[in-house]
């Protein structure tokens, strides 16, 4: 198997790390990624059949689980609930309830509050230099989940900083500091959420935490731990995802000159967009049993990565799968996954992205880049440190 030797926190790579996905899938569908220490599938089929492999899960099996380190037990305590990181049976029951609670209906009836958020955030925009990421990007999803949740927008800074640093744990520069930093929010974002769970058992409202308070299939319902979980995962998903995509996109379509045949198709922008620039490139599987994929064998326990970012740009899936094209017929990209953990938070996200985008464009046709855009260091995720622009 073809050795691997890139660094996921390398400058250069961080910047652009689609020539190096270029050069490892040139040497096979599963290379071997020094780094990680585990097989990565670098193209399309690959990456979409280990999604859908049931002999593949998220669970490390249990007899292969080491001693969770006492500094990290208040993070692995909301983990330990989160159906991105569980197999069924567990994650069928999770994730039947949540949907019951996270409807495609009530998802739709937040566009209108979308859109006038997107429009009071656009119109408040300056006229001198400014980085959308922080004035636009950012708040954007925040607040949405905020009022999804039921809590007040002033709560959206705090939410950002207990996300920020619970999904730091995810990146290749991980480090004591950030695995105390993120232990800590998980507990004080519980600690929270907990009050908040309680007063609407009490009192319910028209919020999500209602919502799946009152879910429940064939006699099963949420625990209180469960819903803290899947409110803190919605918004640590549905934010870290919308923002980097958001930014990845305005940048995208600033530097193609591409804002008119953006705003002719949103939706297949959008969907450009996300296989184009995704804002996650890598999801990691554990192999349940013994299992051969291209010569490779995989033990119970093996982990393999499934580069997304990769997928998303095989030729052999894509024609001129280098070249961002806003025209470009859609067809089913990596970027939110696919079969039993294809993103929960999917149609949300999709539908901030089109009305964040067309509102942003419609309101300042003249948008414009002032500094060379520059990613940050926060592999496996992809996304921008700054996006200074001006309006005029």
């Amino acid at each position: 198997m073809y050795s691997f030797d890139q660094s996921p926190t390398d400058a250069a790579f961080v910047q652009d790390p689609y020539p190096a996905y270029d050069r490892a899938r040139e040497n096979g569908p599963l290379v071997w990624w020094d780094a990680y220490g585990m097989p990565a599938a670098m193209d399309h089929a690959t990456v979409h059949a280990i999604l859908r492999d049931r002999r593949f899960g998220r669970e490390c099996p249990a007899e292969l689980s080491g001693e969770i380190p006492e500094h990290l037990r208040a993070f692995y305590a909301v983990e330990a609930h989160s159906m991105l990181e569980l197999d069924p049976p567990r994650h069928t029951r999770l994730r039947g309830l949540v949907l019951r609670g996270f409807t495609s209906r009530r998802i739709k009836e937040l566009a209108p509050e979308i859109e006038a958020l997107a429009l009071e955030l656009a119109q408040a925009l300056p006229d001198d230099p400014f980085d959308l990421i922080t004035a636009y990007a950012t708040p954007l999803p925040v607040i949405v989940i905020a009022r999804l949740l039921g809590v007040p927008d002033s709560m959206a800074p705090q939410l950002l900083n207990w996300s920020n640093a619970m999904v730091a744990m995810y990146q290749a520069r991980r480090n004591r500091a950030i695995e105390d930093a993120a232990a800590s929010a998980a507990q004080e974002f519980s600690d929270f959420l907990r009050g908040y769970v309680e007063e609407r058992r009490a009192k319910p409202a028209d919020d999500l935490i209602t919502h799946l308070i009152a879910a429940e299939e064939e006699g099963e319902k949420l625990s209180t731990d469960e819903l803290i979980t899947t409110c803190i995962l919605l918004l640590n998903a549905g934010h870290e995802a919308t923002v980097h995509t958001l930014g990845n996109g305005v940048k995208t379509l600033l530097e193609t000159g591409m804002l008119s045949e953006a705003q002719a198709d949103m939706e297949r922008t959008v969907e450009e967009i996300l296989r184009y620039d995704p804002p996650l490139h890598m999801f990691t599987r554990y192999a349940k049993e013994p299992v051969t994929i291209h010569d490779h064998m995989f033990q119970r326990g093996d982990q393999v990565a499934l580069m997304l970012g990769a997928a998303n740009r095989d030729p052999a899936n894509w024609t001129d799968p280098d070249k961002f094209d806003p025209t470009r017929a859609p067809k089913p990209n990596a970027s939110f996954g696919a079969g039993l953990h294809f993103c929960v938070g999917a149609p949300l996200a999709r539908l901030e992205l089109r009305i964040g985008l067309a509102t942003l464009l419609k309101q300042h046709p003249h948008l414009r880049l002032t500094d060379a855009p520059e990613y940050a260091n926060l592999y496996h995720f992809h996304g921008l440190t700054r996006l200074m622009v001006r309006t005029s």
